[in-house]
């Protein structure tokens, strides 16, 4: 018997997969574990214990984890990488920002990549978000310059894709390691939008990155399980925070009172119209939801 730790990579019909320095393990969970009322997470750093003959056994859960989200079940990552397309679909905004101010609220380092420029110009897109602070790449077949600069970004990271259906991450992580051949999806034209090609969530190890793809996070997921609370919203958009504590009132909301700095900003153009607009619609909706309730989803 012998022991080791190492990262959770899959988990399959009760069985977790557990890659310890190179090596992997078919692991099945201990009784007590199971009753503990701990749930294992891809990414979770993990103890196994290793016998001579028969299954590995899943022995314990590291805690604390940097951070988690409900769906897709991922632990401890460092980036959250936002696919949007320039069209087919058309970006949508409130979408993409409401994956922002998740990953932001969850202290992971939202990056956008924007594909399909070979289509449609993505630089008004790219212009939004870097004004925003946040890392952007853009690439396409007939440009793919910054998908080099993306890969070494994420080196010795562990990074989580998300985005629509049909705007393009299985074919961005194929772009990035093409070893990986995951499979990729078409557009559906009758239904306007992409098929679900991704069916579980997975951790890949190449080239010093550690790349997940996340199928689910759409719009619904986001809404259900990653609303966050009206007085933490305004510190989960990183451009409105030089002007908060600024306001003419304490009680401020940012959407619509006099004196408010952030609405002052909009009108200046130092904050994106759109990202204002997208705090807006996101400050309504949980407005009236009481925080216990907040919690519950």
């Amino acid at each position: 018997m012998r022991y080791a730790d190492g990262i959770l990579m899959k988990i399959v019909g009760g069985f977790y997969y557990v890659r310890c320095n190179e090596e992997d393990f078919e692991c099945k969970a201990r009784g007590s574990f199971r009753q503990s009322g701990v749930t294992p997470l891809v990414g979770d750093s993990v103890h196994v214990s290793v016998p001579d003959e028969g299954y590995c056994v899943l022995e314990k859960v590291y805690f604390p984890r940097q951070n988690e989200l409900k769906r897709p079940p991922l632990a401890n990552i460092d980036l959250l990488i936002i696919v949007c397309s320039t069209i087919d679909p058309s970006p949508n905004y409130l979408v993409i920002d409401k994956m922002i101010a998740s990953a932001v609220s969850k202290n992971i380092e939202p990056v956008i990549v924007i594909s399909k420029n070979d289509l449609k110009n993505g630089d008004e897109i790219a212009k939004i978000y870097r004004n925003s602070g946040i890392k952007v790449f853009q690439y396409s077949p007939c440009d793919m310059s910054e998908i080099k600069d993306l890969r070494a970004y994420m080196s010795n990271k562990t990074s989580a894709f998300s985005g629509n259906s049909g705007v393009g991450k299985s074919t961005l992580i194929n772009a990035l390691f093409p070893k990986l051949s995951l499979q990729t999806g078409e557009i559906s034209k009758k239904l306007g939008r992409g098929r679900h090609t991704t069916r579980t969530v997975e951790l890949f190890e190449i080239d010093n990155c550690f790349v997940a793809d996340t199928p689910g996070f759409s719009s619904v997921d986001l809404q259900r399980y990653e609303m966050i609370d009206k007085d933490r919203l305004a510190y989960c958009f990183p451009d409105f925070e030089y002007y908060l504590g600024c306001c003419k009132y304490a009680s401020c909301s940012h959407t619509c009172e006099d004196g408010c700095r952030i609405l002052q900003a909009v009108a200046d153009g130092d904050i994106e119209k759109t990202r204002h607009q997208s705090y807006v619609a996101m400050y309504n909706e949980v407005k009236d939801i009481k925080k216990w309730k907040l919690k519950q989803t």
